[in-house]
């Protein structure tokens, strides 16, 4: 399994909420309590979009544009950054600009919102309930608002949405969560080609030594890998490889191994009822106790009372 793969995985990026806006000019949606990761899509006209509270400029997007936000602030969704706010959602409800809810949703068709045809803007708002420690390895890889340009392959995957967001048939919501996973992963690809702000470990996998042995980490984080075992499996000498993977991470590898089984093993104390002894066992650790010694020198604490802190 890529690593990409994994992480999304993990961190169970697969169910979002996606909802088609159209909107006439003027207008303004802000969005109190964003989730942890949202994707916005203009299909047609265009947008800008800023972030409260944040020195991040607003940006503009045009027809085929997608945005990524990352983080849980706020943030507002215009046709002009000048626009004086409209609405607000907050907790799934609509508040004018004095504080008062309305009900007035503009349901125009299944997940479709807004003042409708002609000259609106039309957009998607996907967002994504990430989940547990590895999401911030996930959210690692984008500032707090990245910009997808325009492009055939985004583009082809948008169209498809399109056409399948508003319907509402038998099986409706499995389709749009897999064309959602599609749109999330061509737009992060797309980022990450042209980003040179990466975390290091994503940057080396595009190196044939590193990168394999990336994979094979994450494809079997509970094995028992050694550095030796990790370069010829890389086809590489071992003090070559240890080299290159420090070098090109940050870390060494065996360094790298343990800190993704602890961010593994944070996930499974928080979210299953494991034993501390099983959950140590299934990031690759046979004694609990050097488990434990590991989690509290990685975490600041015990397995069993960082349970308690994170529930």
């Amino acid at each position: 399994m890529d690593v990409l793969t994994d992480l999304l995985h993990r961190a169970r990026a697969s169910t979002a909420l996606v909802r088609q806006l159209i909107q006439r000019p003027p207008w303004s949606v802000t969005y109190a309590d964003a989730p942890a990761l949202t994707v916005v899509a203009v299909l047609d006209g265009h947008a800008s979009i800023r972030l409260e509270d944040s020195e991040t400029a607003p940006v503009r997007l045009a027809a085929g544009d997608s945005a990524l936000v990352a983080g849980t602030g706020q943030y507002t969704i215009a046709d002009d950054p000048g626009t004086p706010r409209h609405v607000t959602i907050r907790g799934g409800r609509k508040y004018l600009p004095d504080g008062k809810p309305t009900e007035g949703h503009g349901n125009l068709a299944p997940r479709t919102y807004g003042d409708g045809l002609p000259g609106a803007t039309i957009m998607l708002r996907a967002a994504y309930e990430l989940h547990g420690d590895v999401s911030d390895r996930l959210l690692a890889l984008l500032p707090p608002l990245a910009v997808v340009p325009a492009g055939p392959r985004t583009g082809a995957a948008l169209d498809l949405l399109a056409t399948e967001v508003s319907r509402d048939e038998p099986g409706q919501d499995a389709v749009l969560n897999r064309l959602l996973d599609l749109v999330l992963v061509l737009a992060l690809r797309a980022w990450c080609a042209e980003s040179a702000t990466l975390p290091a470990w994503y940057r080396a996998l595009g190196d044939p030594a590193v990168g394999e042995a990336l994979r094979l980490l994450h494809t079997d984080p509970a094995h028992r890998w050694t550095v030796a075992e990790l370069a010829a499996k890389a086809g590489s000498s071992r003090a070559a490889f240890a080299a290159r993977f420090t070098a090109l991470v940050g870390e060494p590898p065996l360094t790298y191994l343990t800190a993704w089984r602890m961010t593994l093993a944070a996930d499974l104390l928080r979210d299953t009822e494991k034993t501390v002894a099983a959950v140590a066992a299934e990031v690759g650790y046979t004694d609990a106790f050097a488990f434990s010694v590991a989690f509290k020198r990685a975490r600041g604490a015990s397995p069993s009372i960082w349970r308690r802190q994170a529930r």
